[in-house]
């Protein structure tokens, strides 16, 4: 298994853990090209099938990159990329060395929180007003937020959040107030994840 895996982008950390990783691999370490290092582990392909079990290998080992050391920041690959090579690994830390760096600065010491707003089935529920009054508690406590798709009919809201992570806390409290503020609502938030969200770094064809 002479490929490489690659999970995230760290700044300046070398990392080193045994977990059940993607394909099978049972280690995750660090390739690193000047204070930029990616997060691999061995792979015998450079294209991957994305099977739900090593889809949810690849987000464990972000979350347990995210929890070490009380906080550690990676800006996350999604699922799939793979290279044949450190050496070609390293071409790509070169040269998406700036878009990595504006990244890393947007994320660092920041967690992804969710938040889905579900009305009850048959309850007729303002919308605008529902938006207005959950933006009014939560905006202020995020550094950022963006809307993802309303994939059913009854789901008025959802949102990821970008959050300070000394903030998770008036954060949560804030969700809380609001469930207790609307009747006809379901509140489902999740969290936290590594900030896919709020990454927009392409890092080129694996090869």
């Amino acid at each position: 298994m002479n490929n490489r895996y690659v999970y995230g982008i760290v700044d300046g950390e070398t990392i080193e853990f045994e977990t059940d990783a993607v394909a099978g691999a049972e280690q995750v370490y660090t390739i690193s090209h000047r204070r930029l290092g990616a997060v691999v582990s061995d792979i015998d392909t450079t294209d991957p099938e994305e099977t739900d079990e090593d889809a949810q290998r690849h987000d464990d080992v972000l979350r347990e990159i995210m929890n070490q050391d009380g906080g550690t920041a990676i800006v996350p690959m999604q699922f799939g990329m793979a290279f044949e090579s450190d050496r070609t690994l390293k071409n790509v830390l070169r040269g998406a060395r700036p878009a990595f760096r504006r990244a890393m600065n947007d994320i660092e010491g920041r967690i992804e929180l969710g938040l889905k707003v579900v009305r009850e089935e048959d309850a007729d529920v303002d919308t605008d007003a529902i938006e207005e009054g959950v933006a009014g508690e939560l905006e202020p406590i995020a550094a950022q937020s963006v809307p993802n798709d309303l994939f059913s009919d009854r789901l008025v809201m959802n949102r990821s959040y970008l959050v300070d992570r000394d903030d998770r806390e008036q954060f949560d409290e804030a969700v809380a107030d609001l469930e207790e503020q609307y009747d006809d609502l379901i509140f489902r938030y999740t969290g936290p994840f590594a900030p896919y969200s709020f990454v927009d770094v392409t890092i080129g064809a694996q090869q």
